[in-house]
């Protein structure tokens, strides 16, 4: 599937944003293995990169609209996730954190609950309790403000085939203690 663009105004930008995502994808994502779903659907080439210039709350939920409908439209064997990049809106991480729950209900008026799941992911993320700096929080850090759209019957086949799903979010975390700070700016550098 040809990579995506919502209407960006500056090309150059928006291929730095993509590939800058792809990149945190491939290193972080994959390199790590923090998701073990995610080596395949990249290998495919079904993942969608949206970029948009939405700059609020009522333009991103509109952009998203599309976005889940776009997915709901496609065969899952063309596109079966989508990564809706928003480096414009929702910038702040407590913005985002409440912004969430807009999404959800959204999620759901249109149908979508148990069909569509979307994960979180920004460059502030930060968990509950937790403090800014704790490596932890980097399993769920982007390059920049990001929706992860995924289809829930993809995450079961996933799951079927991958029986410890439910020690991810703790192998993940050990993981990125291993790797620490340095180990994670050293990521970044080639």
């Amino acid at each position: 599937m040809p990579q995506t663009l919502t209407p960006y105004t500056d090309t150059t930008a928006a291929e730095q944003v993509i590939d800058e995502t792809k990149t945190w994808l491939e290193r972080a994502v994959i390199g790590l293995n923090l998701c073990p779903f995610a080596k395949s659907v990249f290998v495919k080439k079904q993942v969608r990169y949206a970029l948009t210039a939405a700059s609020t709350a009522d333009e991103l939920l509109a952009e998203l609209e599309r976005e889940l409908t776009r997915l709901a439209e496609t065969d899952p064997a063309e596109l079966d996730t989508t990564l809706l990049i928003h480096p414009l809106a929702m910038t702040d991480f407590l913005d985002y954190h409440f912004f969430l729950a807009e999404v959800d209900a959204l999620n759901r008026n249109l149908g979508y609950d148990g069909v569509f799941q979307i994960a979180s992911l920004h460059p502030q993320y930060e968990f509950s309790g937790s403090e800014p700096d704790d490596i932890a929080n980097f399993t769920n850090r982007s390059p920049y403000p990001t929706l992860h759209l995924l289809r829930e019957s993809s995450i079961d086949r996933a799951v079927a085939a991958f029986p410890d799903a439910a020690d991810i979010f703790e192998r993940n975390i050990e993981t990125m203690e291993r790797l620490g700070h340095a180990g994670w700016k050293k990521l970044w550098l080639s």
